[in-house]
């Protein structure tokens, strides 16, 4: 029998459970089992929304940064931008008040982001497809008849950056026998009022051997991307593209120089510094431009004479015949604007075609200071400039580069009719002056085959040869226009 004491536990116990059991629910019985499945779906919904969301954030945020990278990287390389010519060339001459450091900072940052593959790149646009501007040049079709001068790149340093902006020709040097500093510095000076610039450079150069270096560097890399080899390249297997500027319808030009301590008088001498060069340099040009004109070496200018250009530029000639490669290249003199009475330029016409050499490139810088426009008044550190000696080049030599083309257009041409049918007319280039494309239809309608451009680069920014040929396009078009009006 059990005791009062357990009796009174056993009854509480009773109590208690009957307080604590479950009331009946509303809901339909589950099992354990459904519980636990309904307990993890629930888990599951609650936890996988916030992912689901945070992916599509992700994603377009992702989304908008890459579409914002593409399309500045789009920009900025595209030549037709318009910070090209407003914004980079007043930062560079505000981070560089002497015009040589703007000019090897400038040199350097285009090699540098060709590198990276961020330069500057003219992308082809309708127009360049509906309105080509081609030219036919020593029997190769030009993509267009604008060119950069030398000057810009004296050690060829930078000839695929400078093609990628959007020129049909490429000139580099000049380059002399062997390494020479050049004149002293400070040796380039800006006149901003006149996008003006003289400068007494004196042909500083790393000698012929570096630059030819250079170039077969080049040309080893690109035929190995294009699945050819050197050989190929001498042999002219390479399906119409130019040997010199590897780059279909486009053409390099390398300008050669002499030596500062080579005796202008003692022509043998001089005769041989360009030979050097053309025995080093001409398996990588597709023109060779015997410079005769550079008003920083002292007697090279008395070179223009008949009888010793004629000599200078027939060894030339020679020597670039012997070039081993299947297309050999061209032979241009480059004369100064100075030179220009109708006495000194019949002598170079009879030097050009007595030497064979293939044209002409007029001009050069000059050493007149007649350059600043009525009424225009230049501030004290402009005038200063003026007053420093060397070449001076800018916009306002374009008229008498377009007074040089006309007449020495009209003198070969009367050479050429006087020697007879089947002899390849002269070919004849303008540089000095030129900024826009009115100015380079005039000197191509005066009868130049090329336009080239030098201090519009400067000024103008990388996207000078863009902007230029789209004028030359707008021009025509509005010709014809009014042709078709009339």
């Amino acid at each position: 029998m059990a005791s009062p004491y357990l009796r009174s536990r056993q009854s509480l116990s009773s109590v208690l459970r009957s307080r604590v059991a479950p009331r009946p629910s509303s809901f339909p019985h589950r099992s354990p089992a459904s519980r636990r499945t309904a307990s993890t779906s629930t888990s599951s919904s609650t936890s996988s929304s916030p992912p689901l969301v945070s992916r599509a954030r992700l994603f377009l945020f992702g989304t908008t940064i890459g579409a914002t990278i593409y399309l500045t990287y789009y920009y900025a390389t595209d030549t037709r931008a318009s910070f090209h010519r407003w914004a980079v060339p007043p930062l560079i001459r505000f981070l560089f008040p002497d015009a040589e450091d703007a000019h090897h900072a400038g040199t350097e940052a285009l090699k540098t982001l060709y590198n990276v593959n961020l330069h500057p790149r003219e992308r082809l646009s309708s127009a360049d497809e509906t309105q080509p501007l081609t030219v036919t040049v020593f029997g190769t079709e030009l993509q267009n008849p604008i060119g950069i001068s030398a000057g810009l790149d004296k050690n060829a340093d930078i000839p695929n950056p400078l093609f990628a902006l959007g020129a049909g020709v490429v000139e580099v040097g000049g380059c002399t026998p062997f390494p020479q500093d050049g004149n002293p510095k400070p040796r380039v000076f800006r006149v901003p009022t006149l996008d003006g610039m003289i400068n007494r450079y004196g042909l500083n150069s790393r000698g012929a051997d570096a630059m030819a270096a250079r170039l077969r560097d080049r040309l080893r890399k690109i035929a190995l991307g294009l699945g050819l080899t050197e050989q190929d390249i001498k042999e002219g297997n390479t399906g119409g593209i130019p040997p010199g500027s590897l780059h279909p319808g486009k053409l390099l030009l390398v300008q050669i120089a002499k030596n500062k301590s080579t005796n202008e008088k003692d022509v043998n001498a001089v005769i041989k510094d360009y030979v050097y060069c053309v025995n080093r340099l001409a398996p990588y040009a597709d023109v060779l431009v015997v410079n005769v004109s550079s008003p920083n070496t002292p007697g090279l200018r008395d070179l223009q004479a008949t009888e010793p250009l004629t000599r200078l530029l027939g060894a030339v000639v020679d020597e670039a015949r012997r070039t081993d490669r299947r297309q050999k290249p061209k032979v241009m003199v480059k004369v100064s604007p100075d030179e220009d009475d109708d006495s000194q330029i019949e002598g170079v016409v009879q030097a050009v075609w007595e030497s064979g050499v293939d044209g002409v490139i007029v001009g050069n810088t000059t050493r007149r200071r007649n350059v600043v426009p009525q009424g225009l008044v230049l501030g004290n550190k402009e005038q200063l400039a003026l007053q420093e000696e060397g070449g001076y080049s800018g916009p306002a030599l374009f008229d008498q580069t377009l007074n040089l083309v006309g007449r020495y257009r009209k003198m070969l041409d009367a050479y050429s009719l006087h020697a007879g049918e089947g002899v390849a007319q002269k070919v004849l280039f303008a540089t000095g002056g030129i900024t826009n494309g009115k100015q380079a239809l005039k000197v191509l309608n005066a009868g130049a085959s090329v336009a080239m451009v030098y201090t519009g680069l400067v000024y103008g920014g990388s996207g000078t040869i863009t902007r230029i040929k789209s004028e030359m396009r707008q021009q025509i078009a509005e010709k014809k226009a009014l042709t078709k009006a009339v």
